[in-house]
């Protein structure tokens, strides 16, 4: 069966959104699916087109940013196209159903395949994919044997040693949500503020910068998504990254964080149909892994197999839900701001 790909350049607010169409032209009069998408990942195409072997039913792929795609079906409202919204963290997706852009709906095999806390009791999305958020150190300046959950960082010892991303990424975000969670405001309020006064280079805009920095030594400890190290590990970044990442030391905290990769019914889907069998397929095993194992992300059932993951170790997840962390989001990012996380 040929797969056809043609690139389609749509520009909107101040960023681009690139869509794919992939489709068979002796089936052009299949059924199709429209999937505003955040994962930005070329792999994902491939589960797509294996969708589309599988099926008949056709994909019309718009990438962009989380936050461009949610502006965007706000300014589209009833005259939006999208079938399928896929977004990366709990508080983007669970922020799109507060918003009012996707619509509930039962699947059997979604609910079979979705462990409850990886999905919206509303039923409004579905966790595809997982990611965990660990601790990187730099053995050389920090004592790894007493480094064990991410309260940890905020150790006096740590003085001028912890690195963070910028108090706007999601992932941060979700944390902060998950210890309020766990161990209420004033514990967390207190964790905060030992881990910002540990603080002493500028806030990095990505986990891959705070990798480097660690491995370079300008800082002991850092909170990263973990396939950003198996990827660079994987030398997906090139070399020099790949032997940087050999210089940190990944410790999971035991019960870990994790967050997820999600996928939701669009409230003016044309293609209902379609999109929720998109969505089973997505989910199922057979597509959980097609999306979670080139990106080193791990799928909704079971460890991403690749050696530069397993070398990470198994993980046992908290007992804090998905709809947990988008429900203490707003919470989160005060506190974060309150005690100075920049």
């Amino acid at each position: 069966m040929n797969f056809n790909r043609t690139w389609i350049l749509t520009a909107f607010a101040t960023t681009f959104a690139l869509g794919s169409h992939l489709s068979n032209p002796e089936t052009t009069l299949a059924k199709e699916v429209r999937i505003y998408s955040g994962r930005h990942y070329n792999t994902d195409r491939r589960v797509f087109k294996k969708f589309f072997e599988k099926t008949g039913i056709k994909i019309r792929l718009i990438e962009a940013t989380g936050i461009s795609l949610i502006e965007r079906l706000k300014r589209e409202g009833s005259n939006s196209k999208a079938d399928v919204i896929l977004l990366v963290d709990a508080a983007r997706i669970s922020n799109a159903a507060k918003a009012g852009l996707l619509q509930s709906y039962r699947s059997k095999m979604l609910d079979r395949e979705v462990p409850e806390e990886y999905r919206d009791p509303k039923g409004r999305w579905y966790a595809l994919t997982r990611r965990v958020r660990v601790i990187l150190a730099n053995p050389s300046l920090v004592d790894v044997n007493k480094i064990r959950n991410y309260s940890d960082l905020s150790d006096p010892s740590l003085k001028g040693k912890v690195c963070l991303r910028k108090r706007n990424s999601p992932y941060n975000q979700s944390l902060v949500a998950n210890q309020l969670v766990l161990r209420g405001e004033l514990k967390t309020r207190a964790w905060l503020r030992g881990m910002i006064d540990n603080v002493s280079q500028p806030y990095f805009s990505g986990d891959i910068g705070i990798t480097r920095a660690v491995a370079q030594g300008k800082c002991g400890i850092g909170i990263v998504n973990h396939y950003y190290v198996a990827r660079m590990l994987a030398g997906v970044n090139g070399l020099k990254d790949k032997n940087l990442a050999k210089k940190v030391i990944v410790i999971t905290p035991d019960p870990a964080h994790v967050n997820v990769s999600a996928g939701g019914l669009a409230k003016y889907a044309k293609n209902k149909k379609e999109a929720i069998q998109l969505l089973e397929y997505l989910a199922s095993p057979v597509g959980s892994k097609g999306l979670a194992e080139p990106t080193f992300e791990h799928p909704l059932k079971g460890f991403n197999q690749s050696s530069e993951v397993k070398v990470f170790g198994s993980f046992r997840p908290d007992r804090v839900t998905i709809s947990e962390l988008g429900k203490f989001n707003k919470k989160a990012i005060k506190l974060m701001s309150i005690s100075g996380w920049e």
